[in-house]
């Protein structure tokens, strides 16, 4: 499953970088990109999963960027 997510308050391209980096180890997780420019996540994962990964992937980016908010749909 593949889905595009918008955020919120993301700071810099270094931390989007970080992000899509950290995103990218995680089990599951098929292919990410973060685009600072266009404030937008895209994350590639396990459909049977997809939710948990989800959560996971949150926790990733909070840990680079605090303030950044996620919109999930």
């Amino acid at each position: 499953m593949k889905k595009t997510f918008k955020l919120i308050d993301l700071d810099c391209a270094n931390c989007a970088q970080k992000m899509e980096n950290a995103i990218k180890k995680l089990d599951g997780v098929s292919d990410a990109t973060v685009s600072f420019l266009m404030q937008k996540m895209t994350v590639e994962a396990d459909d049977a999963r997809f939710d948990d990964i989800m959560k996971q992937v949150v926790k990733c980016c909070k840990k680079v960027e605090p303030d950044c908010q996620i919109v999930l749909k």
